[in-house]
């Protein structure tokens, strides 16, 4: 297992983090879109579920082609969510109720609006401008094709052409999401310098860490030869080009960031971190990226891409306590975020009567593994995905640009309910006129946050049970994991000395592997029995256990 934290430094180790995406969060203002006063607002809430820290959507400058993941000024705070004294604030309040607060950083691309890019189009080809970003001559006789046959992750060439400042048509800019992202050339030492300072400018206003958006990104084979695959990135909505991701210049940036963040935990001894959003195949690969001296933490994404089944569940489990805990990094768990379809939906089964508690019992599970977990707003409220969303009301540019509604990520995103019975549910100031920027459905009222507090059989009460019993528990901490032979159907471990936990993947009701009543269930659990598709844990003497 992995190596323990120094004395005193770690608090990541085995946070639990909540997700905020501030645009659907809470709306302090009434124009329907959440902001930063909002967060602030929710603070409390976020405090009484039993979070350690919370993580901020982007909520720079930006013209919002993809929300903020397009940066204009990576210095300052878009109008819409509020400004720096409003940032400030924020940091300030979640640090005096114990909260540590993690940004958004988006080094891959930034957004077509940024003055470096305004720059590098009203400049010459060859220009050190231009040097900034990854423009290239066309092929053909007249430069007509793009440079290379790549395509774009979020549809369409991943290459667009400009207009040259004499009005001929001229060079071509890559972009591997969408035009209005242009991808900037980290091969140019005035980007990796800049990228220094902007680090510096928000860990001064007290953040915690950074959340890298990308973060196998960045660097792209320097020659930019065609791809056998130049569709796979675009068919799968994945970054799984091998020449456009995860190149191992990558790593001397890590080090370089993880330097930066060293220089500020040496000043108080509080550590500061970074945690990327690492795409790649296997474990093993990730743990490349969580070394000692580069990311802190690397979000797992195998178990939220795991079908609800026992051996997919123990064979990503295993490969990441094995491959990434043992370079002295913990293991950063995900079963929701902002990108994909929640889970509640995913595990719903044809009938859809299964996604709650197959998705109590994820959580559950997730929560009792060693390392991190990341909990994306609403799942602790057992909020479905919206997938009813009329076409007009999408924003997501994978559907602005190929118009397809597949992967498309706007029925995560639909702002929360808190309280009431009919839309906007509490998340709009009151007395506003104006509506949520994406309609919620009549069915939200199910789900506000007002009603899962009443209700101790909720999602809620179980998150919050369960991420009280994380503090408690010295097993829940570090210790190790030890698989128990079970059925088929059934995951069953401990942790440390006498926490047992098991899972029932099946639909049907098994022998439990502790006879006593469980200390928490997803579902309730008769003595001596686990229902299918249920979570419990249990303290047993271990030592009677196989």
């Amino acid at each position: 297992m992995a190596r323990p934290a120094p004395a005193g430094q770690g608090w990541w180790r085995d946070a639990v983090v909540y997700q905020i995406y501030v645009r659907s969060f809470l709306d302090s203002t009434g124009d329907g879109i959440g902001d930063l006063a909002g967060v602030r607002i929710g603070l409390p809430y976020l405090r009484k579920l039993g979070v350690d820290g919370i993580w901020l959507s982007p909520f720079y400058p930006s013209p919002q082609h993809d929300h903020g993941y397009d940066v204009a000024d990576y210095r300052a705070v878009d109008p819409v969510y509020g400004d720096l004294q409003e940032f400030d604030l924020l940091v300030s309040d979640a640090h005096r109720l114990g909260l540590k607060t993690v940004i958004d950083i988006v080094p891959n691309h930034c957004s077509s609006a940024h003055p470096w890019f305004a720059e590098a189009l009203a400049a010459a080809p060859g220009s050190p401008a231009r040097a900034r970003f990854h423009f290239e001559d066309g092929r053909g006789e007249h430069g007509e094709l793009p440079p290379n046959n790549w395509r774009a992750m979020f549809g369409g060439h991943a290459w667009s052409r400009i207009t040259e400042p004499d009005g001929r048509p001229g060079q071509w800019y890559l972009h591997l999401f969408t035009p209005e992202q242009p991808d900037l050339n980290w091969r140019d030492p005035r980007v990796a310098a800049d990228f220094d300072d902007v680090l510096r400018f928000w860990l001064d206003r007290g953040v915690d860490g950074f959340r890298i958006d990308v973060a196998a990104g960045l660097f792209k084979h320097p020659y930019l030869p065609d791809s056998d695959d130049p569709e796979a990135d675009e068919r799968t909505r994945d970054s799984v080009n091998p020449l456009a991701w995860n190149q191992p210049e990558v790593h001397t940036v890590w080090r370089r960031w993880r330097a930066v963040c060293e220089e500020y935990t040496a000043r108080d001894g509080q550590d500061r971190l970074l945690v990327g959003e690492v795409s790649v195949p296997t474990a093993a690969e990730q743990a490349r990226y969580v070394r000692q001296d580069e990311l802190h933490q690397a979000f797992f994404f195998h178990l939220l891409s795991a079908p609800w089944n026992a051996d997919r569940f123990r064979g990503a489990i295993g490969s990441a306590l094995r491959d990434i805990a043992g370079t002295g990094s913990t293991v950063t768990w995900v079963l929701n975020n902002h990108d994909q379809v929640r889970s509640v939906t995913r595990y719903g089964g044809d009938s859809g009567v299964l996604g709650s508690p197959r998705a109590r019992a994820a959580a559950l599970l997730m929560l009792a593994l060693p390392g991190a977990a990341y909990v994306y707003q609403g799942e602790e409220l057992g909020l479905p995905e919206v997938l009813d969303l009329p076409d007009e009301a999408l924003t997501d540019p994978i559907f602005l640009r190929t118009g397809s509604r597949r992967y498309v990520r706007d029925g995560c995103r639909v702002p929360l309910p808190w309280s009431g019975k009919a839309s906007p549910f509490g998340f709009t100031a009151e007395g506003s006129a104006a509506r949520p920027w994406l309609p919620q459905p009549a069915w939200f009222a199910e789900h506000t946050t007002d009603r899962a507090l009443t209700d101790t059989s909720s999602f809620w009460h179980l998150y919050r049970d369960a991420l009280s019993l994380r503090k408690q528990l010295p097993q829940l901490g570090e210790s190790s994991l030890r698989w128990l032979d079970s059925t088929p159907d059934v995951l069953a471990f401990t942790r440390g000395d006498g926490l047992v936990v098991a899972v029932n993947f099946g639909d049907h009701p098994v022998p439990a592997p502790v006879t006593g009543q469980p200390l928490l269930s997803s579902a309730a659990c008769p003595t001596g029995v686990l229902p299918g598709n249920t979570t419990a844990w249990w303290i047993a003497d271990t030592r009677t256990l196989q």
